[in-house]
């Protein structure tokens, strides 16, 4: 029997099938190795098996901080105790300059900062240092030193502190918190409740949540906060700062998960100003800004509330521009503006003496306006700014249901109205009416209709008369009421 060799009737490959071999090949590996590449980022993306290597890498820039401040004694009121009462003595012992009760005392407070540099720069926050005597540092090593301030900005308290370094300090560096999503994992460091050194975990809950400052960029976090924690850092998966901690809400004062860091991206720049100047150096336009609603859109001519439109023009930036009451400023610097929060948080970021191109929408048409940034005052300094008043015109109605006349000096003193305010005041709204179920009151002093200044009451008339000619259905006007501006939209019937 002849036996048949396996390879007999094999086919002999041709150098096509050679080729769709090679193909075939190269196409299994590069699948391979992408669901390869795919499960290792994946195992990156997910939870660690532990967070320890992370700690030995950053553990050693965390710090605690001690302040010590001198408090007064406390002042006892001088009351009359008949003689011979039990209570005379101890009125008395409260009264004697040399009973130690009566001696000043130091108070001590805690919390926590990171090195970010090795020659000994400090991030803490203003509150844990705010008013204090003495700072002293606590290093990871058990070693202690003094700290000074170098400067520190209580609007989105932040601190900047120094330490005269011996040798090279470990640092950690700021990392970019605006690539940071909702439910990475992240890792704070601190001295919560004195306890010293302690790490928590968790992830990002949310971002770019507000809280009272008009530059807040919170962080939430449910990575347990609690007192002490303050200043402290709180750590991506890279050992970068994306966050100071700062706040926590709770109820009884510990940690119920829900923490505030602020933002890693806000706190960058402000430390180096700090460093640089010893404050920081905020662009200022000169405005008071408020948020649009529909309704103000809308009698604006405006498809969607958006933009930022101004309440108040002060001396200063925008005024020498020629930006008026009423503009809505919907760019800034070629950035769009969506609300006032994010225009706050742009113009701050803007260098002090940088010329901005600022496009306005006024009475339906974008204009552009180029402002010389100015650095942003004191309150106590804005409120002392003053512009002449106009002069008092005669009474007349031009608003259906409110009763309009022009500012006297006596309305303004029966009213208590700035003299730097011009505009018509309403002397009475029936509450029947239109005028009072849009929001108007006695007492109002109405400054711009239809985003125009106004001074007299014929102003008023001709202008709510013109926005009616023109198919409007309501008409913007900026009103002051106890001196806060507020808009209010006026619907016609």
């Amino acid at each position: 029997m002849r036996q048949i060799s396996t390879f007999e009737n094999a086919r002999i490959l041709t150098a096509e099938d050679v080729i769709k071999l090679q193909k075939f090949i190269l196409i299994s590996i590069f699948v391979i190795l992408s669901v390869l590449l795919q499960t290792i980022l994946l195992n990156a993306r997910g939870a660690p098996e532990s967070f320890a290597d992370l700690v030995e890498d950053v553990g050693s820039s965390v710090v605690n901080i001690t302040t010590t401040t001198k408090v007064a004694a406390p002042v006892v009121p001088r009351g009359v105790v008949p003689e011979g009462s039990p209570f005379e003595e101890l009125f008395r012992d409260f009264q004697n300059p040399n009973n130690p009760r009566q001696r000043p005392r130091n108070a001590n407070a805690l919390g926590s900062g990171f090195v970010i540099s090795s020659d000994g720069y400090i991030v803490t926050n203003h509150h844990v240092i705010n008013g204090a005597d003495q700072i002293t540092i606590e290093f990871n090593d058990g070693s202690f030193r003094e700290a000074v301030i170098i400067g520190s900005d209580e609007n989105i308290d932040i601190a900047l502190l120094k330490v005269d370094a011996e040798t090279m300090l470990e640092f950690v560096e700021f990392g970019d918190s605006d690539i940071s999503r909702v439910g990475d994992w992240v890792m704070a460091m601190g001295n919560p409740l004195g306890q010293g050194f302690s790490v928590s975990v968790g992830i990002i809950s949310a971002r770019n949540r507000e809280l009272s400052g008009n530059y807040d960029d919170y962080i939430q976090t449910d990575a347990a906060i609690n007192r002490g924690n303050s200043g402290g850092p709180l750590f991506n998966m890279d050992g970068e700062v994306v966050g100071v901690n700062t706040a926590i809400l709770s109820p009884n004062g510990g940690s119920i998960g829900i923490g505030f860091s602020m933002a890693s991206n806000v706190v960058e720049p402000v430390v180096k100003q700090l460093k640089e100047f010893g404050e920081v150096r905020r662009g200022w336009l000169g405005v008071s800004i408020g948020d649009l609603n529909q309704d103000m859109a809308d009698a604006l001519g405006m498809t969607e509330p958006s933009g930022s439109i101004i309440l108040e023009v002060y001396e200063g930036p925008s005024k020498d521009a020629g930006l008026l009451a009423s503009d809505v400023i919907v760019m800034f610097d070629n950035k769009e503006v969506g609300d006032s929060g994010e225009l706050v948080r742009i113009v701050g970021d803007t260098t002090v003496g940088r010329i901005v191109d600022v496009i306005v929408l006024r009475q339906g048409e974008r204009i552009k306006v180029s402002v010389k940034l100015g650095q942003r005052p004191t309150n106590k300094e804005l409120n002392a700014q003053v512009a002449p008043p106009e002069p008092a015109k005669p009474n007349e109605d031009a608003i259906e249901g409110a009763g309009l006349s022009e500012l006297t000096d006596s309305l303004r003193e029966e009213y208590g109205i700035d003299p730097a305010i011009s505009g018509v005041i309403i002397m009475s709204v029936d509450e029947t009416s239109s005028a009072y179920e849009n929001g108007l009151r006695k007492g109002d002093v109405i400054t711009d209709v239809a985003q125009k200044p106004i001074g007299s009451v014929e102003e008023v008339k001709e202008l709510v008369s013109s926005a009616k000619s023109e198919g409007r259905q309501s008409v913007l006007l900026l009103v002051r009421r106890e001196g806060q501006p507020r808009f209010i939209v006026l619907k016609f019937k």
